[in-house]
């Protein structure tokens, strides 16, 4: 174990603002640590320092000799007109290396993150490809430590899952800001938590995120009891402060020293335990009774001569909660505009109940006027709102979302993305719905806000269409997940595991085929090699093949139903453990179906 980098008593503010102070940290070479916080805590800031992007107020930050360090920040920026290699080359501009070396390193380097054509121009990829190229570009580089700010940005779940085994592979450590918590979980073997709630003003613990937040619930509880016992000493020490103790003597002088101190130390325990303050959502919903809200029945669509699904058949209902999965470009953002009506099918008809009262947040917040003040935005009427029948101050309800009241009157552009993303979920709260539709709901929002939105999706009562990247939140909160391809299938699935260990299936039957395909390919197309015959031993494992099968199917049927019980689904630790047992009850099907397909080729 070698230390990479140590930071010792930084600090840094914007304005008078303060985003940390006095911390001191370091990252050795084993560790992959996943850094999170509130909005507004300081992680991307803390990343560019540690980049050298920007620097500290106060405080110094040392690193190993030679360290190689690379930087992703959130924003995917190349130069222009440089095809894909070219940007990797330009990376290697300064490398002690010949240019067939630095090509080599190159077209390895996009093989390995999934590019096909390297004489692409970088800047007409999509979001998700622009952030595979800014990957490579930094770990052309070779670091010894990479900083990595929301790398899922712009990903959809198939990156996202590619990222994971990128990352998890990964002969480097690494440091990375996300809000994923699947992601965390999967990749992380160090959570660091920058709030100012903590005494030190980050806690940190080696572990996976599972394992920090049993932590930190113990940290945060142990930290409330020792407020509570402080201040019943506290309280003790000014009643004798009250019986007008002198301080004549060196003894009383020393309590009342002890006294002050106490009542600092109270003070400082009361301010950090405030820290934890989360944003109130409540989605309201209208009293319509109607059991069908929505119905698709046999729906198809094509866009740009590509059918993107068909045969669909969807009911929405009060309480359902229907997640959709799918690649970028698979369709989710179409089925929308269709549920919604902005949209027609090619074929067969989505029937909406009389009145229906459709609230829909969209990713690209195109509702959201940035030229208005905050104070506007969140009530537009002036300064007293009605929610739910009753007269609110506007004061009061920016608090509920987490806003100071310094910041009413600022132009809504000057917010940070997650400040928008509360504004926007403000708005829709004022709005009764049958049905909310929710895309993307979930970017740029911390996990104390992801939780407390998680729990007011689960309990609002009409129904819900959420998209969201978030496997955390549609594992929590949906009843149904559709799966998109955008090949023309619409499939069904309990939970996003499911969908999973499917999609993982597939990807191993089709290993298999490809590979006996190339072993068929390289076959000779002479008169072949004789056949060696079954040992006595094969012959019995043969005849007992077909036993083993249907048990290792029925292992793998009962662990992929134990994925659908809700009280696993709202525990990611027991979801990643059966999720487990099923890619290994999955790996044993296939084995045990190519030794049957050796053993029967041999006969």
């Amino acid at each position: 174990m070698s230390l990479l980098l140590h930071c010792e008593s930084i600090s840094k503010s914007f304005g008078v603002r303060t985003l940390f102070k006095d911390i001191s940290i370091g990252f050795d070479d084993t560790e992959r640590t996943g850094l999170i916080g509130p909005n507004g805590s300081g992680k991307s800031t803390l990343l560019k320092i540690l980049a050298g992007i920007e620097h500290c107020d106060t405080g110094k930050i040392t690193s190993r000799r030679n360290l190689r360090l690379a930087y992703l920040p959130q924003e995917d920026r190349f130069p222009a007109g440089l095809t894909v290699q070219q940007v990797l080359l330009d990376a290697l501009k300064d490398e002690h290396a010949d240019d067939h070396d630095k090509l080599t390193q190159v077209e390895i380097q996009l093989g390995r993150t999934g590019f096909e054509r390297t004489d692409q121009l970088a800047e007409t990829l999509s979001g998700g490809w622009r952030k595979r190229l800014a990957l490579a570009r930094e770990l052309v580089r070779q670091p010894d430590l990479l900083l990595l700010d929301e790398p899922t940005n712009h990903l959809d779940l198939e990156g996202i899952l590619w990222l994971e085994k990128l990352l998890s592979n990964a002969s480097f450590a690494f440091l990375l800001v996300s809000h994923d918590r699947y992601f965390l979980e999967n990749v992380t073997n160090r959570v660091v938590e920058l709030n100012r709630t903590y005494e030190d003003g980050y806690l940190s613990i080696n572990g996976s995120y599972s394992e920090f937040i049993e932590k930190r619930e113990e940290y945060l509880t142990a930290q409330s009891a020792q407020q509570r016992a402080l201040a019943s000493r506290v309280r003790r020490e000014v009643e004798w402060l009250k019986r007008g103790a002198k301080a004549r003597t060196t003894k009383a002088k020393g309590r009342i020293e002890q006294a002050g101190q106490m009542m600092e130390d109270l003070a400082g325990l009361k301010g950090r335990n405030a820290q934890t303050a989360a944003m109130q959502i409540d989605f309201a919903a209208t009293d319509r009774r109607t059991r069908k809200l929505l119905v698709a029945k046999d729906v198809a669509v094509s866009m740009g001569g590509r059918r993107l699904f068909e045969h669909l058949n969807l009911l929405l209902s009060p309480g359902m909660k229907l997640g959709l999965l799918g690649p970028n470009g698979s369709g989710k953002s179409t089925l929308i505009r269709l549920l919604t009506g902005e949209l027609k099918p090619d074929s067969g008809e989505i029937w909406q109940a009389e009145g229906l009262r459709i609230v829909r947040f969209a990713q690209d917040r195109r509702h959201l006027d940035k030229t208005q003040t905050l104070r506007h935005a969140l009530s537009p009427m002036g300064d007293n709102l009605n929610y739910r029948g009753s007269s609110i101050h506007i004061t009061a309800w920016a608090k509920q979302f987490l806003f100071r009241s310094e910041q009413l009157d600022m132009p809504v552009s000057d917010l940070s993305g997650g400040e928008q993303s509360r504004v926007l979920i403000a708005k829709l709260m004022l709005e009764p719905a049958d049905l909310l539709i929710l895309d993307e709901p979930t970017n740029d929002l911390d996990i104390p806000s992801l939780e407390v939105l998680e729990e007011s999706l689960s309990d609002f009562p009409g129904a819900l269409v959420l998209v969201t990247h978030d496997r955390f939140m549609l594992d929590r909160v949906s009843t149904e997940i559709l799966a998109l391809d955008g090949k023309g299938a619409a499939r069904p699935f309990a939970s996003v595991l499911q969908w999973q260990a499917a999609k993982d299936e597939e990807e191993q039957s089709r290993a298999a085929a490809a590979r006996t395909n190339s072993t068929k390919t390289a076959a000779r197309p002479s008169t072949p090699a004789a056949r060696k015959k079954l040992s006595w031993n094969e012959q019995q494992e043969l005849e007992q093949m077909e036993e083993k099968i249907l048990a290792a199917e029925e292992d793998l049927h009962a662990q992929q139903k134990r994925m659908e019980d809700r009280d696993v689904l709202a525990d990611h630790v027991k979801l990643r453990e059966i999720c487990t047992k099923v890619d290994a009850a999955q790996t044993l099907v296939t084995t045990l179906y190519e030794r049957w397909q050796e053993l029967e080729g041999r006969k």
